[in-house]
């Protein structure tokens, strides 16, 4: 493969780790993408972090589905995000599933998988495992760390956890901390895992995984991804073709039929114990609570420029979610740059074919260039 349009690579650090929930892991498994060449100063490098079901193959097919990288459109040849430009990296997160220690990795001390005895994890553990990998690639200072939903919960984190390995901060479609609907949301997911049968407590890797119950928690989340408006439009109240009607618990409704789609690819790439580690992680991240109460002085010590995006139709992380992270930035001191725009699309715009979004990002990383 071209290196410059992307290699994928696995290290094995020694560890070892030590989590806010007093774990500890050694050794360190981090799967992980590289696109461009890095400058010989270190100073081109781009850190991508993920949302909750994405991985590190953010440019270049996915080795299970074969579908295109989940972010091509902010990735690659001319794209905000150039190779040509950037020494990109893109990191599977801690607890994931597609090669980086998680529930589904052998433990060392057992010779099985971890399952439900892998540590509870943060997400300021998944940005101090990207901070070993960027030490063993020898990135010292990153030109920008960039990350939607999730993703952009870990560059948050970087900004507040390193402030001084990184110059600029990308976050779009995101939050500070989750509401309770958020968290509401997941628990609905996760005891849809945990009831199914075959769960076994997450000790299922030696037979059938909880397939089931991990379509219903993909089903129940990618709602939450989607507006209400967005979704009338695509599917209003239309029933499925068929040749003679029938009532029942069939999919007759075109939107039915979408989600249990959703639900059913989605199991053959992610593991339901990742799905449980990482929506609780998630669940767990209130950056003002880390830092005494006040969410200000999480960016107190940064020296990054911030660009913070928001679109119109996102009921999962509102448009309020990160107005408050833009408040405490102006309270801190800190440069930042705010647009909310407009999108049908919901939280998953920032996914989606975006000319809007792009000519943001990547007129905020040519202006620190």
């Amino acid at each position: 493969m071209d290196e410059r349009f992307g290699l994928a690579r696995h290290v094995r650090l020694p560890g070892p780790l030590r989590l806010d929930g007093g774990g500890v892991l050694a050794p360190v498994e981090i799967a992980y993408e590289t696109y461009g060449t890095l400058d010989s100063d270190g100073g081109n490098a781009v850190l991508i972090c993920h949302a909750l079901t994405g991985d590190q193959h953010v440019a270049s097919a996915h080795p299970v589905t074969g579908k295109a990288g989940w972010w091509t459109r902010m990735v690659g040849e001319g794209r905000p995000i150039d190779p040509a430009r950037h020494f990109v990296v893109c990191a599977n997160v801690l607890g994931g599933c597609m090669g980086s220690s998680g529930p589904a990795s052998v433990d060392p001390a057992t010779g099985r998988p971890y399952a439900m005895h892998f540590p509870v994890l943060t997400v300021r553990d998944m940005v101090r495992a990207q901070a070993m990998l960027l030490d063993h690639l020898g990135i010292g200072v990153l030109r920008a760390v960039v990350g939607g939903s999730m993703g952009g919960m870990q560059a948050l984190s970087w900004a507040a956890t390193f402030p001084d390995r990184l110059r600029a901060c990308v976050v779009i479609a995101s939050a500070a901390r989750h509401s309770a609907q958020n968290i509401a949301f997941h628990e609905v997911g996760r005891q849809a895992v945990m009831a199914d049968p075959k769960w076994q407590a997450g000790d299922y890797y030696d037979t059938e995984p909880p397939a089931a119950g991990l379509a219903v928690a993909r089903m129940a989340a990618h709602i939450t991804y989607l507006s209400e408006a967005g979704l009338t439009e695509k599917f209003g109240r239309r029933l499925q073709a068929r040749e003679a009607k029938s009532f029942g618990f069939d999919a007759d409704f075109q939107v039915e039929s979408y989600l249990r789609h959703q639900g059913i690819s989605f199991v053959d790439r992610f593991d339901a114990n990742s799905y449980l580690y990482i929506t609780r992680a998630m669940d767990y991240f209130d950056l003002a609570e880390e830092h005494g109460g006040r969410l200000a002085n999480a960016f107190r010590p940064s020296r990054a420029r911030f660009c913070l995006v928001s679109f119109d139709t996102d009921w999962l992380y509102p448009t309020a979610e990160s107005r408050a992270i833009v408040h405490a930035l102006n309270a801190a001191g800190a440069p930042v740059s705010f647009v909310e725009l407009s999108s049908p699309f919901g939280h998953d715009a920032f996914l989606l074919e975006s000319p809007e979004l792009n000519r943001v990002v990547d007129g905020f990383l040519r202006a620190g260039e």
